[in-house]
């Protein structure tokens, strides 16, 4: 694809933000390691190669009978008796770490949580999970839920936005006494009074905050649309019998995109703020699930273990960091007074 040298001049201005550029690789890099969590960190084996053949533990469930065991229930790798039955005709590939997100390690020297060891890089939290692990699954679910929160913010906000700015009149009208009333609505506490009454999980958080993530983009998008509708080039378009839809999302949209590009990166690090908060009072993802707010709690209720507070603070800080330097850049590479 062949960018325009307005285009052209924005991303250089992006790459020359090193602290920017930077992050956004890093971020990606991150991100794109938490996809294979499985593959990482798992309390089953990556590979199992028993008399000739493989065997992939981490996508299939197979029987202790299958490796000369006497059990038909589900091979258990970690014991000792499975693990020799294996090595003695064969081999097994772990994953760097050898727990997952729900793993508990029953073979600590000390009572849980315990410090960090060789066997348990950052420890484990109050219950004999790895804290390594749960922080990498918690990563990746914090990530997935900002860029679907975000996504489906940015879309009903640029549509709303875009309904009530051009058209203007009544519509307008209505929309923003809408918005006022909405946007009075405190979030945070109708989350919380909602998990009261039914069992808040991933897909039902979602949905709740999505109702007013929107509302973050509605006004810039409104405003850039009140502000263009009038234009020449939108005007011209009229004369030359385009639809209103064509206006708006063809020769309008792209105009008024800068704005909202440059607040993406901030959005989507006030949707992490939000989960993180609502785990960490106790009214977010269900119990036991890997949560960077659940880590906190932890390290809140184990003063004892300041391990716990320190992963669940570094991890949550950095990606914020990263978060910020990013729309720090890019609100540098968009500004009109830095295209000369």
């Amino acid at each position: 694809m062949t960018l325009s040298p307005l285009n052209r001049r924005r991303w250089e201005n992006f790459r020359r933000n090193r602290r920017g550029w930077w992050a956004l690789w890093i971020l990606l890099a991150l991100f794109t390691v938490s996809l294979f969590a499985e593959l990482i960190a798992n309390d089953q084996p990556i590979v199992v190669s028993y008399k000739h053949s493989l065997y992939f533990p981490v996508v299939k469930t197979y029987p202790e009978s299958t490796f000369g065991g006497t059990l038909n229930s589900q091979a258990d790798y970690r014991d000792s008796y499975v693990a020799g039955l294996i090595n003695a005709d064969g081999w097994i590939l772990w994953p760097p770490v050898r727990f997952n997100a729900q793993t508990i390690n029953y073979n600590l020297n000390v009572p849980a949580p315990s410090p960090p060891s060789h066997e348990n890089l950052l420890g484990t939290d109050d219950q004999g999970r790895d804290v390594l692990a749960r922080v990498i699954y918690g990563f990746r679910i914090s990530m997935l839920f900002a860029l679907v929160l975000t996504t489906g913010g940015v879309i009903i906000g640029i549509m709303a936005g875009a309904l009530q700015g051009y058209y203007g009149g009544w519509l307008d009208i209505i929309g923003q006494r809408f918005v006022e009333i909405w946007s009075g609505l405190p979030m945070l506490f109708m989350l919380i009074i909602l998990s009261s009454i039914v069992e808040p999980n991933f897909w039902w958080l979602l949905g709740i905050m999505l109702l007013f993530q929107w509302l973050a983009l509605e006004g810039l998008v409104r405003a850039e649309f009140l502000r263009g509708r009038n234009l020449e080039y939108v005007r011209a378009a009229r004369v030359l019998g385009a639809s209103n839809r064509r206006i708006m999302f063809v020769h309008m949209l792209p105009n008024s995109l800068i704005s909202t590009l440059t607040f993406l990166p901030f959005l989507f690090s006030g949707s992490i703020e939000t989960l993180t908060s609502l785990d960490f009072l106790g009214f977010g993802l269900p119990p036991g699930s890997p949560s960077l707010g659940e880590l906190l709690a932890q390290g809140k209720n184990n003063l004892n273990a300041p391990w716990l507070g320190i992963a669940g603070f570094t991890t949550i800080a950095t990606l914020l960091m990263l978060l910020v330097f990013i729309g720090e850049a890019a609100r540098d590479a968009l500004d009109a007074r830095r295209q000369v």
